[in-house]
Protein backbone atom coordinates (compact mmCIF):
# COMPACT_ATOMS: atom_id res chain seq x y z
CA UNK A 1 0.00 0.00 0.00
CA UNK A 2 2.84 2.10 0.65
CA UNK A 3 4.14 1.67 -2.30
CA UNK A 4 1.25 2.17 -4.54
CA UNK A 5 0.87 5.64 -1.93
CA UNK A 6 4.58 6.79 -3.01
CA UNK A 7 3.99 6.01 -6.98
CA UNK A 8 0.49 7.53 -6.94
CA UNK A 9 1.94 11.27 -5.32
CA UNK A 10 5.41 10.66 -7.64
CA UNK A 11 2.99 10.94 -10.23
CA UNK A 12 0.14 13.31 -9.49
CA UNK A 13 2.80 15.91 -8.09
CA UNK A 14 4.35 16.63 -11.17
CA UNK A 15 1.17 16.68 -13.07
CA UNK A 16 -0.36 19.21 -10.44
CA UNK A 17 2.85 21.39 -10.92
CA UNK A 18 2.75 21.24 -14.64
CA UNK A 19 -1.20 22.32 -14.88
CA UNK A 20 -0.44 25.31 -12.69
CA UNK A 21 2.68 26.04 -15.12
CA UNK A 22 0.53 26.29 -18.13
CA UNK A 23 -2.80 27.33 -16.62
CA UNK A 24 -3.43 31.44 -17.85
CA UNK A 25 -2.87 33.77 -14.93
CA UNK A 26 -7.01 35.67 -14.55
CA UNK A 27 -7.09 38.59 -16.57
CA UNK A 28 -8.38 41.89 -14.30
CA UNK A 29 -11.97 41.73 -14.36
CA UNK A 30 -12.33 45.20 -14.10
CA UNK A 31 -14.54 47.16 -16.13
CA UNK A 32 -15.71 43.91 -17.76
CA UNK A 33 -18.88 41.79 -17.61
CA UNK A 34 -17.47 39.61 -14.51
CA UNK A 35 -17.40 42.87 -12.68
CA UNK A 36 -20.23 43.09 -10.27
CA UNK A 37 -21.61 46.76 -9.99
CA UNK A 38 -20.66 47.09 -6.23
CA UNK A 39 -16.99 45.67 -7.35
CA UNK A 40 -17.00 48.72 -9.50
CA UNK A 41 -18.36 51.09 -7.71
CA UNK A 42 -15.81 50.21 -5.24
CA UNK A 43 -12.71 50.19 -7.53
CA UNK A 44 -14.14 53.97 -8.27
CA UNK A 45 -14.72 54.92 -4.70
CA UNK A 46 -11.04 54.01 -4.51
CA UNK A 47 -10.01 55.78 -7.66
CA UNK A 48 -11.66 58.76 -7.07
CA UNK A 49 -10.37 59.10 -3.01
CA UNK A 50 -6.68 58.40 -4.05
CA UNK A 51 -6.63 60.56 -6.95
CA UNK A 52 -7.87 63.44 -5.05
CA UNK A 53 -11.21 64.23 -6.26
CA UNK A 54 -12.19 65.30 -2.54
CA UNK A 55 -9.71 68.14 -2.04
CA UNK A 56 -11.52 70.45 -4.35
CA UNK A 57 -14.72 69.18 -5.30
CA UNK A 58 -15.84 68.53 -1.08
CA UNK A 59 -16.73 71.25 0.99
CA UNK A 60 -14.59 71.30 4.34
CA UNK A 61 -15.27 72.94 7.70
CA UNK A 62 -12.28 73.23 9.97
CA UNK A 63 -11.72 70.69 12.84
CA UNK A 64 -9.30 69.98 15.34
CA UNK A 65 -6.64 68.98 12.51
CA UNK A 66 -7.42 71.68 10.14
CA UNK A 67 -9.78 71.48 7.16
CA UNK A 68 -12.09 67.80 7.80
CA UNK A 69 -14.72 66.78 4.90
CA UNK A 70 -18.21 67.58 5.20
CA UNK A 71 -19.72 64.25 5.41
CA UNK A 72 -23.33 65.14 3.77
CA UNK A 73 -21.99 66.98 0.96
CA UNK A 74 -19.46 64.78 -0.11
CA UNK A 75 -18.12 65.65 -4.06
CA UNK A 76 -20.79 68.46 -3.91
CA UNK A 77 -18.94 71.14 -4.91
CA UNK A 78 -18.66 74.89 -4.13
CA UNK A 79 -21.49 75.28 -2.18
CA UNK A 80 -24.53 77.97 -4.09
CA UNK A 81 -25.33 79.85 -1.07
CA UNK A 82 -22.02 80.35 -0.01
CA UNK A 83 -20.37 83.90 0.40
CA UNK A 84 -17.95 84.42 -2.10
CA UNK A 85 -14.85 85.45 -0.08
CA UNK A 86 -13.05 88.80 -1.54
CA UNK A 87 -9.22 87.15 -2.58
CA UNK A 88 -5.97 89.40 -2.65
CA UNK A 89 -6.11 90.58 -5.85
CA UNK A 90 -2.34 91.66 -5.92
CA UNK A 91 -1.23 87.98 -5.60
CA UNK A 92 -4.11 87.18 -8.67
CA UNK A 93 -2.22 89.73 -10.27
CA UNK A 94 0.94 88.51 -9.86
CA UNK A 95 0.29 85.17 -11.51
CA UNK A 96 -0.68 83.28 -8.13
CA UNK A 97 -3.72 80.71 -7.11
CA UNK A 98 -5.89 81.66 -4.56
CA UNK A 99 -8.11 79.38 -2.99
CA UNK A 100 -11.13 79.45 -1.13
CA UNK A 101 -11.01 78.23 2.76
CA UNK A 102 -12.51 75.19 2.16
CA UNK A 103 -11.06 74.68 -1.27
CA UNK A 104 -13.79 74.37 -3.64
CA UNK A 105 -13.39 78.06 -5.06
CA UNK A 106 -9.96 79.12 -7.05
CA UNK A 107 -9.32 82.54 -8.14
CA UNK A 108 -6.30 83.13 -10.56
CA UNK A 109 -5.71 85.82 -14.24
CA UNK A 110 -8.75 83.25 -15.77
CA UNK A 111 -11.10 84.72 -13.15
CA UNK A 112 -12.82 82.82 -10.40
CA UNK A 113 -13.73 78.86 -10.81
CA UNK A 114 -15.79 76.62 -8.50
CA UNK A 115 -16.27 73.07 -8.42
CA UNK A 116 -18.43 71.28 -9.62
CA UNK A 117 -21.31 69.03 -8.10
CA UNK A 118 -20.41 65.27 -8.79
CA UNK A 119 -22.98 64.02 -7.00
CA UNK A 120 -26.05 61.96 -9.23
CA UNK A 121 -28.33 64.74 -8.22
CA UNK A 122 -29.28 66.35 -11.24
CA UNK A 123 -27.38 69.86 -10.26
CA UNK A 124 -24.45 67.48 -10.39
CA UNK A 125 -23.63 64.71 -12.97
CA UNK A 126 -26.92 62.93 -12.12
CA UNK A 127 -28.27 63.15 -15.79
CA UNK A 128 -24.53 62.41 -17.83
CA UNK A 129 -23.83 59.80 -19.88
CA UNK A 130 -20.46 58.01 -19.50
CA UNK A 131 -19.75 59.22 -22.86
CA UNK A 132 -20.40 62.95 -20.98
CA UNK A 133 -17.70 61.74 -17.97
CA UNK A 134 -14.84 60.65 -20.61
CA UNK A 135 -15.26 64.06 -22.37
CA UNK A 136 -14.93 66.29 -19.08
CA UNK A 137 -11.87 64.10 -18.22
CA UNK A 138 -9.97 63.57 -21.14
CA UNK A 139 -10.55 66.89 -23.24
CA UNK A 140 -11.18 68.87 -20.63
CA UNK A 141 -14.87 69.98 -21.80
CA UNK A 142 -17.49 71.95 -19.62
CA UNK A 143 -20.91 69.59 -18.65
CA UNK A 144 -18.65 66.61 -20.74
CA UNK A 145 -19.79 68.10 -24.10
CA UNK A 146 -17.69 69.09 -27.00
CA UNK A 147 -19.09 72.51 -27.84
CA UNK A 148 -18.86 74.01 -24.10
CA UNK A 149 -15.83 75.78 -23.07
CA UNK A 150 -12.71 74.58 -21.80
CA UNK A 151 -12.40 73.56 -17.90
CA UNK A 152 -10.52 76.11 -15.87
CA UNK A 153 -8.01 75.48 -13.57
CA UNK A 154 -7.25 74.62 -10.75
CA UNK A 155 -9.27 71.23 -12.30
CA UNK A 156 -6.17 69.15 -13.48
CA UNK A 157 -8.08 67.03 -16.70
CA UNK A 158 -4.74 66.93 -18.64
CA UNK A 159 -3.45 64.75 -16.03
CA UNK A 160 -6.68 62.48 -17.05
CA UNK A 161 -5.87 62.13 -20.91
CA UNK A 162 -4.57 58.92 -20.81
CA UNK A 163 -6.52 57.07 -18.17
CA UNK A 164 -7.68 53.66 -18.76
CA UNK A 165 -11.43 53.54 -20.03
CA UNK A 166 -12.06 50.52 -17.15
CA UNK A 167 -11.28 52.94 -14.68
CA UNK A 168 -13.51 55.87 -16.39
CA UNK A 169 -15.88 53.61 -15.73
CA UNK A 170 -15.34 52.35 -12.66
CA UNK A 171 -15.20 56.60 -11.43
CA UNK A 172 -18.60 57.40 -13.29
CA UNK A 173 -20.25 54.06 -11.61
CA UNK A 174 -19.31 55.26 -8.11
CA UNK A 175 -20.34 58.82 -8.99
CA UNK A 176 -23.44 57.96 -10.39
CA UNK A 177 -24.19 55.39 -6.73
CA UNK A 178 -23.55 58.65 -4.45
CA UNK A 179 -25.85 60.48 -2.68
CA UNK A 180 -27.64 63.21 -4.73
CA UNK A 181 -26.89 66.77 -2.89
CA UNK A 182 -29.08 69.70 -4.68
CA UNK A 183 -26.53 71.97 -4.99
CA UNK A 184 -26.53 74.37 -8.41
CA UNK A 185 -22.51 75.36 -8.61
CA UNK A 186 -22.36 79.08 -10.32
CA UNK A 187 -20.82 79.69 -13.49
CA UNK A 188 -17.18 80.82 -13.73
CA UNK A 189 -16.70 84.55 -13.43
CA UNK A 190 -14.22 86.29 -15.72
CA UNK A 191 -11.13 88.33 -14.36
CA UNK A 192 -11.60 91.70 -13.30
CA UNK A 193 -8.90 94.13 -12.96
CA UNK A 194 -8.26 94.98 -9.32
Amino acid sequence: MRKYLFFAAAFMLPAAILNSCNSTPPASTIGTATTTPEDLVKRGEYLITTMGCNDCHSPKRMGANGPELVPELLLSGYQAESPVPKPDLTSVKNGYLVMSPDLTAAYGPWGTSYAANLTSDSTGIGLWTEAQFAIALKKGKAKGLDSNRMLLPPMPWTNFVNIKDEDLKAMFAYLKATKPVKNLVPPPVPPTQP
